[in-house]
């Protein structure tokens, strides 16, 4: 066998992705944080991608048996930019630094981080016959996963919040997949999303922890060691569930234990997990507001089980609308033992970055990535990037699903 799981809380071993499913992704413990472990040494491929399907290029890296289950739109080998803009305005306030920019807008699929997630799911569950699946999701998978599952010939149904983007929910009913929209908040399309599942005996997505996202996002880091030759020492990224930064933890992980066989081509005393400094926009913030709190009492023990969940958000970018951050408690001690933080940028101001990206770059990101591109801005402010610092930018999505946002930068003075 090519691959296993193991339980992160018991240790138990689950044979496959097969076994995986029929337990209801769940461990015999109960418990459904799992990763994925490789029966053979891991080793980097040595040649450049002939084809632009990361699954194919990476596929032994990945818990797939057979490349004919592989289901693409050709995404994931997507560039890594240099942004000079970036890098002048923090030389401009004296820090001298690399300033790269991981474009998923420029995703095959749907043009989101997410492509690369509902690429491989689609993959696995194709491989082990799975016939229909669903999700609760705020915009970028619900589009994502419609569109993998539409490819791979497995019905899918998407429950969303009363807020999503009239945009998002037009995208996923062209792949012809099925959405149904909650009354209510992320939180009851969440619980829509989880009785359908029960009542109907339909596949679910498990969320943040999902041992399928992880283990396709974990190419990140990969892909930096690709394309820039080195891993940054700073990441940065837009948060609201947090299974990006646990799956680059996982890339690099996984690297570590290649360099110390010689097998990635890096000294393995030069490897060093990026500070890590994730942000949020004021208008939905509880991991900022938790961090916050946990820093002014000294992090006492139990910190990160000490959040809250927020009740009455008024952000405008659905697929930010995590206001009951569950998987703080994982997230939030990495950033920590990172040596990064938690950053906060006002959503009011990034009409104003948009503009900026817009002067300087001659294109237009989505407001989930502009808050990204705002934390830079905010974290160099606040000394938080130092002279000689490599920043990757990991962005969310492209402007093409969020018309309300284009309108406000163009109304920018």
């Amino acid at each position: 066998m090519k691959y296993h799981l193991r339980c992160r809380h018991c240790g138990c071993e689950i044979a496959d992705f097969g076994a995986w499913l029929a337990q209801g992704q769940q461990c015999r413990c109960g418990k459904n944080y799992a990763e994925v472990e490789y029966d053979e040494p891991l080793r980097l491929p040595s040649a450049p991608p002939a084809t632009p399907s990361y699954q194919d290029y990476y596929f032994g890296l990945l818990p797939l048996q057979s490349r004919d289950n592989i289901v693409s739109c050709g995404e994931g080998l997507i560039p890594i930019e240099r942004w000079s803009n970036l890098e002048a305005y923090a030389a401009s306030k004296g820090v001298e630094c690399e300033v790269y920019v991981y474009r998923n807008d420029l995703n095959a699929g749907s043009g989101s981080f997410k492509d690369i997630s509902a690429a491989l799911a689609a993959s696995v569950l194709k491989e082990h016959g799975v016939k229909e699946y669903c999700l609760a999701s705020t915009g970028n998978a619900g589009v994502a996963f419609a569109t993998y599952t539409a490819k791979a010939g497995i019905a899918y149904t998407a429950f969303a919040p009363n807020c999503i983007d009239p945009d998002t929910v037009a995208a996923i009913r062209r792949t012809g997949q099925r959405i149904v929209i909650s009354q209510g908040g992320y939180g009851a399309a969440k619980e829509e999303a989880a009785n359908y599942h029960k009542d109907n005996k339909v596949l679910i997505s498990i969320g943040n922890t999902d041992p399928l996202r992880i283990e396709s996002k974990r190419l990140a880091a990969m892909e930096c060691l690709r394309q820039m030759g080195k891993l940054p020492t700073v990441y940065m990224q837009a948060v609201a569930g947090g299974t990006s930064p646990l799956a680059f933890e996982k890339g690099f992980r996984d690297l570590q234990q290649m360099a110390s066989r010689g097998d990635s081509g890096m000294d393995p005393a030069a490897l060093r997990l990026p500070r890590m400094i994730l942000v949020q926009q004021d208008e939905c913030d509880p991991m900022v507001r938790a961090w916050e709190k946990a820093t002014a009492a000294g992090f006492p023990e139990g910190w990160e089980r000490q959040y809250e969940a927020l009740h009455d958000i008024k952000t405008r970018i659905g697929i930010l609308t995590a206001a009951n951050p569950g998987n703080y408690p994982l997230v939030a001690p990495l950033v920590r033992r990172s040596g990064g933080t938690f950053v906060r940028v006002a959503e009011a101001a990034l009409p104003r970055y948009g503009k900026e990206m817009l002067r300087s770059r001659g294109l237009l990101l989505g407001p989930a990535s502009m808050v990204c591109y705002a934390g830079f801005f905010e974290a160099v402010d606040n000394g938080l990037i130092h002279n000689g610092d490599s920043v990757l930018l990991n962005t969310g999505e492209g402007c093409d699903r969020a018309a309300w946002f284009k309108a406000l930068v163009d109304e920018e003075k």
